[in-house]
């Protein structure tokens, strides 16, 4: 902590569902958790809000990330072919990868890298001189209630989602890149996926520093798509519908927010807030009939954006370094499509490398945003 920084006290034990008032708006992301102090400064954000936000989305949504000092990861690397162990105890659990580097990549001139959880289009990055590394996220742990997957193998009886063992699957393979793949610059580190996969790309944006841009695509509910808000587009796709059809996704705690999704004291707003200042860049088609991409673009974005915006303008921001990291990448078409990938592309390399792009990162058209959903824009410190 910042020594002049002293943090509010965090509710312990965290309070239950029932005792958080509703709101009906998004929730303020500058209030703590006791319901009434405020973020005065950029310093406290990081040293006591920020903090406080990563604790309250594993209580009420993820889980809890396991202690990764308790791990040993070691890496061997055969052509393509990444494998990555990891030991807890006497237990072990493999986790399979696959390399693609660009011509260019080399020891001598890496390359950054776009660590992808299912499919994509790996020329979308391949072109413009990233690498892509795919993994085998059923392996980490499978899309159900089975508790099956290198994650569990280590964590049997852990109280987290599969979000959350995705995630720690992605930053899994970045420990093994890392040992093994000297052609990839680990400080340019992309995360991405698509829909329910799009969801765990967001969280391993989270749950690790060293991801320097987050790539959530067509990820609706439990991702970047709002709990409040839930019927602008899409199939209205809701808290109650998704627990009910893959509660495994989160931890039990989420569940009790079932039927008062209102009293939740975040909503997707605050995943994106508390990945700032690194880069989030959201893919979103503008005709997806199952998520909320309209939600996405005009209520969550505009709102994480404040505090984006806001974190960027700090006094000892460099010039040049005083853009906000945050980017909505609209698209025709629907959910998952595989242009997706390039859509959000010149961004990314943008973000690694400076390299300019006429795209506009933030147009909602032909949606209009909707300020009065964030109601406490005009409180921001």
């Amino acid at each position: 902590l910042a020594a002049n920084v002293t943090c509010p006290t965090t509710p312990s034990p965290f309070p239950k569902a029932a005792s958080f008032l509703k709101i009906t708006t998004f929730p303020d992301p500058f209030v703590y958790l006791d319901g009434t102090t405020r973020v005065q400064t950029r310093e406290e954000w990081y040293s006591c809000r920020q903090p406080e936000i990563m604790k309250m989305l594993q209580e009420y949504q993820y889980g809890y990330y396991p202690d990764r000092s308790l791990e040993t990861v070691t890496a061997t690397r055969s052509g393509k072919s990444l494998t990555v162990t990891v030991t807890l105890g006497s237990t072990k659990a493999n986790i399979a990868a696959t390399v693609s580097l660009p011509t260019s990549a080399t020891k001598a001139t890496p390359v950054g890298v776009v660590i992808a959880i299912g499919g994509i289009d790996n020329n979308a990055f391949l072109n413009k001189e990233m690498a892509v590394v795919t993994f085998d996220y059923s392996s980490v742990a499978a899309d159900s209630n089975s508790k099956t997957g290198s994650f569990w193998t280590l964590y049997k009886g852990k109280d987290a989602g599969t979000l959350l063992a995705w995630a720690w699957g992605f930053h899994r393979v970045l420990d093994g890149l890392i040992l093994q793949v000297p052609e990839i610059d680990s400080t340019k580190v992309g995360v991405t996926g698509c829909s329910r996969l799009g969801k765990a790309a967001l969280a391993a944006g989270l749950f690790d520093t060293r991801i320097t841009v987050t790539i959530p695509e067509s990820a609706g509910i439990q991702g970047i798509g709002p709990y409040r808000y839930h019927a602008l587009s899409g199939q209205d796709e809701t808290l109650e519908n998704s627990r009910s059809g893959a509660g495994w996704w989160s931890n039990a705690a989420l569940g009790t927010f079932v039927n008062q999704m209102e009293r939740l004291p975040f909503d997707a707003h605050t995943i994106a807030a508390a990945i700032a200042p690194r880069a989030l860049v959201i893919d979103q088609g503008r005709s997806d009939p199952y998520v909320n991409s309209k939600g996405t673009a005009v209520v969550v974005y505009p709102a994480a954006k404040l505090v984006y915006d806001w974190l960027a303008a700090g006094p000892d921001i460099p010039t040049d370094s005083k853009t906000s990291k945050i980017a909505i990448a609209l698209r025709d078409g629907g959910h998952c499509d595989n242009f997706g990938y390039a859509n959000v592309a010149p961004c990314v390399q943008f973000i690694f490398s400076g390299t300019a792009t006429t795209r506009n990162y933030a147009d909602v058209s032909p949606w209009k945003l909707m300020p009065e959903t964030y109601p406490w824009s005009s409180l921001v410190p």
